[in-house]
């Protein structure tokens, strides 16, 4: 029987990316899309093949044919309509960043708990073949002790020497508050943040964040640099921004034995391609380029998760501890301070 999805927010990402692997991912159906404005609603529906639209989230949630919601509103309203969604019985897959405030992540893991639905985060990078292959060379010892990863990802158009604002419907991402704070750090920075915990398997204890923004004159930035530290001491360096056209997007992972490099593997897309050089392995794996295969994989795992009653492959608990990375910037950047993490516990 198939999964019927609705997808809260009638924006770019659900537009270019979402329903489109929705349509892809076999057992999957859409079933409703909401948006603020009625006509986008339907429009979007429309396009995608949704059989409804809704202005309103308490219609939308009521849908009986829908089992599972994907939550793709503005930052700020991810606990909200996590929240609505967990009450009325959905199971969510929440976009990146999972929340605004540690508070929010933590009321949104236990309302799912406490309903008996399932929480996953929409950390795609996780079902790129380049990063689960680095994931077990690290968890293999290939590489030796690792000592550094380094990962970027950014973005831009040449000839846009300036961020040129966002308006209209996307005019959120220009506000600080709907942001949750940070804007390269929560739409870019917070992939490469959980693809560092994921390859090595361990939580991020401290950070120290150098940034363009986070001031009176300039809240929001646009190039951000952070170090992290890991539980076992492992330093990562971690890079984002924006008005970037040439950046290579790489993750590299450094051992006392060898080397694992992904070039242009840090993109929404399947792309790219992957060098292992080390004592006891030398490798390269090359993608054809697949803007969706990384959703649809997504996807596929959540549905999986549901039908096996297992967690997703991102958790509710790892958009916590995303969370608490993004916060531990962000502070970071403001003060210029390093930023020691405390780790806190869903009761």
């Amino acid at each position: 029987m198939a999964l019927g999805w609705a997808i809260i927010g009638a924006g770019m990402h659900p537009h270019q990316k979402v329903a489109p692997a929705i349509g892809l991912t076999p057992e999957s159906e859409l079933i409703g899309v909401l948006s603020r404005d009625q006509e986008r609603a339907d429009a979007f529906a429309e396009t995608h093949g949704a059989k409804a639209g809704y202005s309103n989230v308490d219609d939308l949630l009521a849908d009986s044919r829908i089992d599972a919601v994907f939550v793709a509103s503005p930052n700020a309203m991810h606990m909200d309509h996590t929240v609505r969604a967990a009450l009325a019985g959905k199971h969510v897959l929440s976009e990146k960043p999972m929340a605004t405030s540690v508070n929010d992540a933590i009321a949104m893991v236990k309302v799912c708990q406490e309903n008996g639905v399932k929480l996953g985060l929409g950390f795609e990078l996780r079902f790129h073949p380049a990063h689960l292959l680095a994931k077990n060379l690290v968890l293999q010892g290939k590489l030796g002790r690792v000592r550094l990863l380094q990962g970027h990802w950014g973005r831009g158009e040449r000839g846009e020497p300036e961020h040129l604002p966002r308006s209209g419907l996307r005019g959120w991402w220009e506000d600080p508050v709907a942001m949750g704070g940070g804007s390269v750090i929560m739409g870019l920075g917070v992939h490469v943040f959980d693809l560092v915990r994921f390859v090595m398997a361990q939580e991020i204890t401290e950070v120290n964040a150098m940034t363009d923004g986070q001031t009176d004159a300039q809240p929001l930035e646009h190039i951000a640099s952070m170090a992290l530290r890991l539980e076992d001491g492992t330093i990562a360096n971690v890079s984002c921004g924006r008005m970037l056209p040439d950046t290579l997007n790489n993750f590299t992972v450094y051992g006392t034995d060898g080397r694992f490099t992904g070039t242009a593997t840090v993109w929404e897309a399947r792309m790219g391609s992957a060098v292992v050089a080390s004592e006891t392995l030398n490798q390269t794996e090359e993608w054809e380029y697949d803007y969706l295969a990384n959703f649809v994989a997504e996807l596929t795992d959540f549905h999986s998760a549901l039908k096996e009653d297992r967690e997703p492959a991102a958790t509710g608990t790892d958009g916590l501890r995303s969370t608490e990375v993004n916060s531990a910037v962000i502070k970071s950047a403001k003060t210029g301070r390093t930023v020691k993490i405390e780790h806190r516990m869903v009761r």
